[in-house]
C-alpha cells in the first residue's frame, strides 16, 4: 500500500512485483524431476484437445528454464504436420513478429536469452486461419487472464490480432481464483495445467 494526501492508495506496480517475484521463487524452488513430471502431464493435456487436434497453425513460446516446456509441444507439432510459428520480438520496441519453422535447428538466442527464429532461414507468418497461440505467463486465473513478465508484448499482439485463438499451458500452483486486471488485459480462451483444462469462453 502507498500512503497519499492521508488515503491509502492501492500500488498496482508494486502489487504485481511481488506476484511476479513470488510466482517465480515457486517455480525456481520446484526440483528439476517434478518440473519435468508437471512438463509433460501438461505437454499430454494440451496434446489431446480438440483445439490442439483442430488447429492448422501453432504459434508458440519456446520456454525458458522456468517456463512450462513447449520443445515437446512444438516437436509433436512439426511432427503431426501443422504450421509451426515462433516469436521473435522486434528490436528497439514492444513487438514481436511470429516466424514458421521448420525445424528446432532454426532457432538462436534472442532478446532476454529466448531462443528466437532466425530469420534468415524462417519466413513470417502471414495466416491466422486455424491457429491456436500458446501465450507464456507466470500465473493465470480462473477466467483466462494472466501475470505475465510485464513487457506487455502478448497483450499488445493478442489486441492487434482479435480473435485469435489463444491458451495458457500453467502449473497449479501458479494459478490464481483471480488476478488484477487492467483494461487492455487479454484473456486466454483456454486453461490447460497439469490437472485439468478450462474453457473460459463462457467469460466472453
Amino acid at each position: 500500500m502507498q500512503l497519499n494526501s492521508g488515503k491509502s492508495t492501492f500500488n498496482l506496480k508494486e502489487y504485481k512485483k511481488k506476484l511476479r517475484d513470488g510466482y517465480k521463487k515457486l517455480r525456481t524452488d520446484m526440483p528439476p524431476e517434478k518440473k519435468a513430471e508437471l512438463d509433460r502431464k501438461i505437454c499430454e493435456r494440451f496434446l489431446a484437445t480438440a483445439a490442439y487436434k483442430n488447429c492448422s497453425v501453432l504459434m508458440s513460446y519456446v520456454s525458458t528454464e522456468i517456463e512450462v516446456d513447449t520443445s515437446g509441444i512444438i516437436k509433436a507439432a512439426l511432427k503431426d504436420g501443422k504450421t509451426v510459428a515462433v516469436p521473435r520480438c522486434v528490436e528497439g520496441t514492444r513487438d514481436m513478429i511470429f516466424y514458421v519453422i521448420t525445424s528446432m535447428e532454426q532457432l538462436e538466442p534472442g532478446a532476454f536469452g529466448v531462443l528466437e527464429p532466425n530469420v534468415s532461414r524462417c519466413a513470417e507468418l502471414d495466416s491466422f486461419e486455424g491457429a491456436v497461440c500458446i501465450v507464456p505467463a507466470l500465473a493465470y486465473d480462473m477466467e483466462g487472464y494472466r501475470l505475465g513478465y510485464g513487457k506487455g508484448y502478448y497483450d499488445r499482439y493478442l489486441s492487434a490480432h482479435k480473435g485469435l485463438y489463444n491458451v495458457g499451458i500453467e502449473y497449479c500452483c501458479c494459478t490464481a481464483s483471480k488476478l488484477v486486471r487492467g483494461k487492455f488485459d487479454v484473456a486466454a480462451d483456454m486453461i490447460v495445467t497439469e490437472k485439468y483444462v478450462k474453457n473460459c469462453l463462457a467469460k466472453k
